[in-house]
């Protein structure tokens, strides 16, 4: 069993810990809520380990399906043992049904299917608003090679199909999520990291369109605890 070492990174819902070996991490869950670049905070008993449960049970299902993740086990109910990893700060956003920021930036009418589905890339920056970004600026800014990025973004619409096929057979939708690589500190290789949550993901319920994710809590839409219950309930059915 690795033991926890000094904290690497402390973010907004998750801490990072280096461990006894070089070559894992310890992620833990949270139950602070932020949003709007953390200009709404509250918090939620319960989300750090709801979201836990959620991400390692979609990073087994992944695995499953051939997806390299940095995924290795639990360690307890909010904490997770993952390979370690130099995170890419790119955030690869796929968009299956066009909501949220997508509808106010452009004439594109809220709940269209976009088909195919939408790619998009997002410096991971709090200083410069998480700007959208292409693959030359990326390339540019030294983030990450040409054949890097598109191998994420292959991946990524690998997952897509995964994710959007496993919801659907528990009655939800996936409009939207959030993904993050990095380079596995082991042997350089780009593997999918980070978390796949309510608090990464849009949820609704496919026959009535309630959202069952962090937009509860955006914009005030009713009981999260009680959504995010509901989606640990579906996920591990």
């Amino acid at each position: 069993m690795v033991k926890r070492g000094e904290a690497l990174y402390r973010g907004k819902a998750k801490t990072i810990y280096r461990t006894d070996d070089e070559k894992t991490f310890i992620i833990e869950f949270h139950d602070d809520l932020t949003a709007f670049d953390g200009k709404k905070k509250s918090s939620l008993e319960g989300k750090g380990y709801y979201n836990a449960k959620i991400s390692a049970t979609l990073f087994k299902l992944l695995e499953s399906h051939g997806i390299p993740t940095h995924f290795k086990g639990m360690l307890s109910e909010t904490e997770m043992i993952v390979d370690a990893v130099k995170i890419i700060p790119i955030e690869v956003i796929v968009r299956n049904i066009a909501t949220g920021s997508i509808t106010r930036r452009y004439p594109i009418e809220e709940g269209r299917r976009l088909v195919p589905p939408v790619v998009v890339l997002d410096y991971k920056s709090d200083e410069y608003g998480d700007p959208m970004i292409n693959e030359d600026i990326a390339v540019a800014m030294g983030l990450a090679k040409m054949e890097e990025l598109e191998l994420m973004r292959r991946l990524a619409l690998e997952i897509n199909q995964i994710l959007v096929k496993f919801l659907d057979e528990r009655g939800l939708a996936l409009p939207d999520f959030k993904l993050e690589f990095g380079r596995s500190k082991d042997d350089g290789k780009i593997i999918l990291a980070d978390e796949i949550s309510p608090d990464t993901c849009r949820f609704w319920d496919r026959e009535t369109g309630e959202s069952l994710d962090k937009d509860v809590f955006r914009f005030d839409k009713g009981d999260l605890e009680s959504v995010y219950r509901e989606i640990a309930r579906r996920i591990e059915l």
